[in-house]
């Protein structure tokens, strides 16, 4: 959820990429619902394998709980963790949906993309 929240504020003033890990091997249904209701379509969405190469050019690194597992990588790292949606009920993905539209939106006013407004 969280890159497609990301891209849905930042409007294509800024950029992100997702890959956890130990990825799910497809997007869950209710993350899938609940991201529609904002007009956001992640269903064809592919989890991946987060890895040192994917994560070199990033200028910051949001992880959500992935600790001794996470590479090491060049650029400043945070750790949200929020629960993993995956078999919650629709309530629950929604309260996280909003968490990280909240964070999302603290995170592109502090890398500099402060001129992003929710649409």
């Amino acid at each position: 959820m969280a890159p497609a929240v990301f891209k849905h504020l930042a409007q294509g003033r800024a950029w992100a990429d997702s890959a956890g890990t130990q990825p799910a091997t497809r997007i869950h249904p209710e993350v899938v619902e609940v991201m529609n209701e904002l007009g956001v379509d992640v269903s064809g969405a592919k989890p991946r394998m987060l890895t040192p190469e994917l994560a070199a050019g990033a200028i910051r690194v949001v992880t959500m709980g992935c600790g001794d597992e996470c590479p090491v990588v060049n650029a400043p790292m945070e750790d949200w963790g929020l629960p993993d949606p995956a078999g919650q009920p629709l309530d629950a993905v929604r309260k996280i949906r909003d968490d990280i539209d909240r964070r999302v939106l603290l995170l592109l006013s502090d890398i500099g993309s402060d001129a992003v407004k929710r649409s």
